[in-house]
């Protein structure tokens, strides 16, 4: 165990956790929401530092990053727990162990054996990823600091519910960040177990920070897929920054939530026609490989600068981050 970071101790040996936007006060001998924090005698502990339960070398499309670093490799890594409890988690035997199991599971192991394993493998940033990065904040912090000094960019795939105290901490070593927004204020408290507003100010705040943001909505048959949400969520990105890219991506049953199909490809269309009418540059179809929405084109003049089939590339036509026809530049990091 080590002692955790953002808390502060309060009356009767408690403690209110500043972490994410849950802001758990937690009795001695309890733990958070997260399941990974706990309060002993007064000081908050973190349960997961180093216990990595998942490591693997993935494409950054993965992530999915389709402007940052395009082509490259991630180390990524996770622990167990999570602050959300979504009933369609793809990862939930990994977010919810602390619910399940007694103990807490994962393998030893310390921020240089992370970035060891990440330069060993030829990849060109680590991610921090398939369940809540926040909640290894301490773990994640002590990697991106070593990795940022080796010249390793790091990433965050998150759920955006961070408090701003943490993304503070954590944005002199945060490089670039996917982060769900998933509905409205009402399927975050019925699907999620959380608010909407804490995602919408880390999306703001992480890009004024100067951290690359792409944006990603898991679109649900019936929870929110109408025309209304997507208009509403396309308009707050460009808010934000018209360049901001914006995953649309196809739900497929599993945990909790199968008594649904999947996303219809046409749901996903529209949802892409939706963002490109909004203004935002740069909208792209998920979990659909080989339906076309995958590509890049040039936001000026429409031109077709990378073919992508899944988590590959098949074709570049840029140079120096600019579409080579009308020498358009393409917001992003190191794009080809």
């Amino acid at each position: 165990m080590k002692e955790a970071m953002l808390y502060e101790r309060i009356e009767e040996d408690k403690v209110r956790c500043h972490l994410c936007s849950h802001f758990c006060v937690i009795k001695p001998g309890k733990r958070g929401i997260c399941g990974v924090r706990e309060n002993k005698e007064g000081t908050l502990y973190t349960l997961v530092y180093g216990k990595v339960i998942a490591s693997h070398i993935d494409p950054i499309e993965k992530k999915p990053l389709f402007h940052f670093q395009p082509g490259s490799r991630s180390y990524s890594i996770s622990t167990v727990g999570c602050n959300f409890r979504c009933l369609h988690c793809q990862n939930w035997e990994i977010s919810q162990y602390p619910r399940l199991y007694p103990d807490i599971a994962g393998v030893d192991t310390t921020p240089e054996d992370v970035v060891k394993r990440a330069e060993e493998s030829g990849c060109s940033s680590i991610s921090y990823t398939y369940t809540e990065p926040t909640i290894f904040m301490e773990f994640a912090y002590d990697c991106a600091r070593l990795a940022h000094e080796r010249g390793i960019k790091n990433v965050f795939v998150s759920n955006g519910y961070m408090s701003s105290e943490a993304t503070e901490l954590i944005s002199p070593y945060l490089d670039g960040i996917n982060i769900d927004l998933k509905g409205d204020n009402e399927f975050y408290k019925k699907v999620v177990g959380g608010k909407l507003q804490p995602v919408l100010d880390s999306i703001r705040q992480m890009k004024e920070k100067d951290i690359w943001v792409e944006v990603t909505t898991l679109i649900i048959p019936g929870l929110n897929d109408s025309e209304e949400f997507l208009k509403w969520v396309a308009e707050f990105i460009k808010s934000v920054d018209p360049a901001i890219v914006w995953h649309v991506t196809q739900f497929y049953p599993t945990y909790k939530m199968t008594d649904r199909g999947r996303t219809p490809v046409s749901t996903l269309r529209k949802a892409r026609k939706i963002g490109i009418n909004a203004g935002l540059k740069y909208v792209y179809e998920g979990n659909v490989p080989g339906e076309g929405g995958e590509n890049t084109y040039c936001p000026h003049c429409g031109e077709l600068l990378i073919e992508r089939f899944g988590f590959q590339l098949l074709k570049v036509n840029m140079e120096g981050g600019q579409c080579k026809k009308c020498h358009t530049r393409i917001e992003g990091v190191e794009m080809p």
